[in-house]
């Protein structure tokens, strides 16, 4: 049986998703954080290899697929969402997780973010936000900040930065949370949550690119991160008020969650007898004679 494949004996550890492959990103890239926190997650979750599904886009960050041992699928700029969204509805009880950039996610990808969070689809994405196109090195992504001098913006960013908090709590994501690679434990957390809920989930993470954004870096962050804690995550303006914090205190953790609306799939008709991957394929013989005869 070949590595990837290799089955899980007793109670998953950390160390039983991580890949073969080792990561090429930059010494110190703030992805490392993540890929961490997402191996502790999975391993929480209680569930083998086999039983997720980690997909992606392009960029630095959309290579983590290739660095956890899941399936895994690395697809196309911008995609990813659309993908899963395949996945997911062919076979809903995989646990399914998007990994991207904020390029990938927020501007390539921009609407399958919107649709998907519309549709509440039941997945986890996990934005790696470093405000920058890194793997292209270095142009102003749709996060980066204004006036912030790149390769694309060379006297300075004149385009004001989206928000992916404010705007998944009034799109229709039904959990949304924002972590910092500098914080692994409590990001783990945030995704092993995000894992159980059911429903779209965003978590976006600050994610320094510690070579072509020299503004966000680690320094920047520690100091400003801080934690949500009295606050109430069903109320929608509550959590809007928090999502447009920025300055010398930048709110993480979980801004909102909805566990009343259900998923897409559990909606769908056609998956009441059990998801699309295990219902026998074809057509029976008097659905084939009712399709003609609606042609007829």
């Amino acid at each position: 049986m070949a590595k990837r494949e290799r089955r899980i004996k007793g109670a998953p550890t950390a160390k039983d998703f991580q890949s073969d492959t080792r990561p090429d990103w930059c010494p110190q890239c703030g992805d490392y954080g993540v890929l961490r926190a997402l191996q502790n997650a999975y391993a929480k979750s209680g569930r083998g290899n086999h039983e997720h599904l980690t997909v992606s886009g392009i960029g630095c960050s959309s290579n983590t697929p290739g660095y956890v041992r899941t399936y895994g699928m690395h697809t196309l700029h911008g995609r990813a969402l659309a993908v899963a969204t395949g996945a997911k509805l062919a076979n809903h009880n995989m646990n399914v997780v998007v990994t991207g950039g904020d390029g990938d996610g927020y501007g390539i990808g921009g609407n399958h973010f919107v649709h998907t969070m519309r549709k509440n689809i039941d997945l986890l994405y996990i934005v790696m936000n470093n405000q920058i196109y890194g793997l292209t090195i270095g142009q102003a992504s749709p996060t980066s900040m204004l006036e912030m001098i790149t390769k694309s913006t060379p006297f300075g960013n004149i385009e004001a930065p989206l928000n992916p908090i404010a705007m998944a709590i009034v799109t229709g994501a039904t959990y949304v949370a924002r972590g910092f690679s500098g914080n692994p434990r409590q990001l783990a957390d945030l995704m092993y949550e995000g894992m159980q809920h059911r429903g779209f989930a965003l978590i976006d993470v600050f994610s320094p690119c510690v070579t072509f954004n020299l503004d966000n870096t680690f320094d920047f962050f520690k100091p400003r991160v801080k934690e949500l804690e009295t606050h109430d995550t069903s109320d929608k303006g509550a959590a809007l008020e928090q999502a447009v914090k920025w300055g010398d205190e930048i709110p993480i953790g979980l801004f909102y969650q909805d566990t009343s609306r259900p998923a897409l799939d559990e909606m769908e008709p056609v998956l009441e007898n059990g998801p699309m991957a295990h219902q026998p394929l074809g057509i029976t013989e008097e659905q084939g004679e009712a399709i003609i005869r609606r042609m007829m």
